[in-house]
């Protein structure tokens, strides 16, 4: 990133960072040392008259730097303190803590420690700028093991809130009162890291750029550190770094390549390639001559293929004629079809090759298009910044036209990065709940029509739309920076949900259908349907019993015994249902032959 400035930097700059990792009663810190070196360069990047880097700093070295550092900023417009290592505070007060302190007792702060209106002193005579930048927000461990001489003394997590009065001043914070900084798993601290990243972009006012590092911590942080910025600043912007006015049109340096790369593709030769891949060996154009070089090797490969198998025919016709022996012709044969076989092959080579050649081609081409259109809108855009400059302009002078008395606002402590350049249109409570709902439907997060209530389905809309795009807009009223936000999504966020039985088709619900013999399952994919099994059932042993029983009660039939029964009339068979049985005394009337006789039942 160049960062250097030339002409238009006419204002004096002087910076002061000091970075204490190496505490002699404390464990020592890994990444102040590293965050101070890494600011001292991106300062001395950004063009400044004088930046003084100092490392594990006691507590008169300290002292020192500063009440030199302030006589430089006497005859300064912009004067920069950045301090990354511990601070603590007592009873409201935030101190910077050398490198020789112990603090074994809580009265010992005052006599051991650098208290921040020190380094506020030191940067008041600046004329334009005021900056004082504390990755100081540590958990510190001097205050555990600190004794209290006071028991109702506060000793607060982190920092205590801030108020400077000085116009024109603001105190950054790496994270916000009360609560603590990461120095994180990387070389430099996340705060540290997004401070290089954007403070130093030419034009950038302060205060929008203290808001991209806070986004950019929130996110590094997994969102549980949040920097804060104390102060104000006036209605003109303040970069750390001047933008410098553009002295005419700026030539694009892809123009001279395209121009050599289209020269090289009307002559199509080898030699035009090899001179456009030598000129300008890297880049996109590079990797398209690269192609068209490729083309031109499997045509010559073709050639030289196709004249080898001309050759080869030659010279099997030669030996036919000449009545060479058989072997010899065999040969010739064998080559003859080996060599077309190679031309056949080389001729699918050009044709893949030449294909090839053909879509990079049209790449290149679209590849132009994009860039063409990405100007237009780049040059649109800034003429529409230009315009609305002009028009706070004319505002602003006409505001200064008004009594002092009706330009008077209260000023309002606010975070950087609810900060914009521009100003919303104002619109009315329906309105704007409208729109936010027609901004949820068009991002998927909304399934019935906008209107202009803010109704509890908007609300749950808002609370998916928070979820999916890791946002936190309070859902309970429709904001403009929702609106801002949603419009800044280019399509879906909110994944689509179908009902059981349809699957996401796009931005559709779709019908499952499955093949015969198949069914929609319980995990809403295609099954095969079971097949049924006999299922076995076991016999009522309580009807059993009672056919039993009923069988064994019921009078046997009568069936036919086999035996012979004589008497005075003669012998026959004994009937069915009868028996012979021997009589008794008491059956004398009855008395037949053998004592015996027929009884039926």
């Amino acid at each position: 990133m160049g960062l250097a400035c030339g002409p238009a930097h006419a204002d004096r700059r002087v910076a002061l960072v000091i970075g204490n990792s190496a505490y002699k009663s404390a464990p020592k810190l890994g990444n102040p040392v590293n965050d101070a070196t890494l600011v001292g360069g991106m300062l001395k990047k950004a063009g400044f008259d004088s930046v003084d880097v100092r490392l594990d700093l006691s507590a008169s070295e300290m002292r020192r730097m500063l009440r030199e550092f302030a006589g430089r900023t006497r005859e300064a417009d912009m004067a920069v303190i950045y301090y990354a290592g511990h601070g603590i505070e007592l009873d409201g007060n935030n101190y910077l803590i050398p490198t020789d302190a112990t603090l074994e007792t809580d009265g010992d702060v005052l006599d051991e420690t650098i208290p921040v209106e020190r380094a506020l002193f030191a940067v008041e005579p600046a004329k334009q700028l005021r900056l004082i930048i504390l990755d100081a927000c540590r958990d510190n461990p001097f205050a555990k093991t600190m004794k209290r001489t006071l028991a109702s003394r506060a000793i607060g997590r982190g920092l205590a809130k801030v108020e400077p009065t000085s116009p024109n001043t603001m105190i950054a914070f790496a994270a916000k009162a009360g609560s603590t900084a990461s120095d994180g798993d990387a070389r430099n601290s996340p705060f540290a890291a997004a401070l290089v990243e954007h403070l130093p972009k030419p034009g950038l006012d302060l205060r929008k750029a203290f808001g991209f590092v806070r986004d950019d911590v929130l996110k590094a942080t997994g969102y549980k550190q949040e920097p804060y910025v104390y102060g104000s600043l006036g209605g003109d912007d303040v970069p750390l770094v001047v933008k410098q006015a553009a002295t005419g049109p700026q030539a694009n340096p892809q123009d001279a390549i395209r121009r050599d790369y289209e020269l090289a593709l009307q002559l199509a030769t080898r030699d035009a390639w090899e001179a456009f891949l030598a000129a300008y060996p890297d880049g996109f154009y590079a990797n398209l001559a690269k192609g068209q070089l490729n083309k031109i090797g499997a045509e010559e490969t073709r050639a030289a293929a196709e004249q080898k198998a001309k050759a080869a025919e030659q010279e099997k016709a030669r030996l036919i004629a000449e009545r060479a022996q058989k072997v010899e012709q065999e040969k010739a044969a064998a080559a003859a079809k080996a060599a077309e076989e190679a031309r056949v092959a080389a001729e699918k080579q050009k044709q893949i090759e030449q294909a090839k050649a053909e879509a990079a081609e049209r790449q290149r081409k679209a590849a132009e298009a994009a860039a063409a259109k990405a100007l237009a809108e780049k040059q649109a855009a800034e003429k529409a910044k230009a315009e609305l400059a002009a028009r706070q302009a004319a505002e602003k002078a006409e505001q200064a036209a008004k009594p002092t008395a009706d330009r008077q606002m209260p000023e309002v402590e606010q975070k950087v990065a609810a900060l914009s350049p521009g100003s919303t249109p104002a619109l009315s409570a329906a309105d704007l709940a409208k729109s936010v709902q027609s901004e949820l439907r068009r991002v998927g997060c909304l399934t019935s029509a906008p209107e202009g209530e803010w109704s509890s389905a908007a609300q749950r809309s808002l609370t998916l739309f928070n979820k999916y795009a890791g946002t936190q807009f309070d859902v309970k009223l429709a904001s403009v920076d929702a609106l801002d936000a949603l419009k800044a999504k280019p399509g879906r966020v909110c994944p689509l949900v179908c009902n059981f039985g349809f699957k996401a088709d796009g931005d559709q619900c779709v019908k499952i259908t499955c093949r015969a013999g198949y069914r929609v399952g319980d995990d809403n994919e295609c099954e095969k349907v079971p097949e049924k099994k006999p299922v076995a059932t076991r016999e009522d042993t309580r009807k059993r019993d009672a056919d039993r029983r009923a069988n064994e009660a019921a009078p046997s039939a009568p069936q036919a015994s086999g035996q012979i029964f004589c008497n005075a009339a003669g012998c026959r068979p004994v009937g069915k249902g009868c028996r012979i049985e021997r009589a008794g005394t008491a059956d004398a009337s009855s008395v037949m032959a053998g004592r015996t006789k027929e009884v039926c039942n």
